[in-house]
This record gives C-alpha cells, sequence and structure tokens, in this order.
C-alpha cells in the first residue's frame, strides 16, 4: 500500500460521516486494519481522541445508520469513485 493511500484511509477514517464500509469498498481494508493504521499513522493521544469519538457513532457503522442513508460525501471526496455503500 503506497503512502498516498494510508494518508487517504486515515483522512477518510478521520471524517465522521465516512464508514468504514465505504473505505473497506475503496481499499479493501476492514475495521480492524483501518485501526491498525491509525494507530500507526497517529500520535498517541490523537489516537485515543479518534477512537473515543468514533466507537460506536452510527455515522462510522453502516448497521447502525440511519436505512435512508445511502451514501456519504465530503468536499474532498467529489472525484472519489465508488462512493456509495454497496446495498446489501
Amino acid at each position: 500500500m503506497s503512502q498516498t493511500e494510508r494518508d487517504r484511509i486515515v483522512e477518510m477514517a478521520w471524517e465522521d460521516r465516512t464508514p468504514f464500509d465505504a473505505i473497506e469498498a475503496q481499499f479493501g481494508v476492514t475495521e480492524a486494519n483501518v485501526i491498525r493504521i491509525m494507530r500507526q499513522e497517529m500520535k498517541a493521544t490523537s489516537f485515543r481522541m479518534w477512537r473515543k469519538r468514533v466507537q460506536g457513532r452510527s455515522t462510522k457503522h453502516v448497521a447502525l445508520r440511519n436505512k435512508a442513508v445511502d451514501r456519504f460525501k465530503c468536499s474532498r471526496q467529489r472525484t472519489v469513485s465508488m462512493n456509495k455503500i454497496a446495498k446489501r
């Protein structure tokens, strides 16, 4: 995995509205691996703050999200492909 891809994964993980499922769809990286990447790329205090913030957050977990929401969008994601959550 390139550093650019790792940086993008960290950026997407930091965004509150980007679910882990979207990261997995785009990069093939599971939530557990995203957490591992975040731990490696961030300072310990920043990682703990992020982890506390996203744990159980409905916007980060598709299963907890309102069923009417089927997309995510950020100003930097306009050109990113696969920006829809796959219907299961």
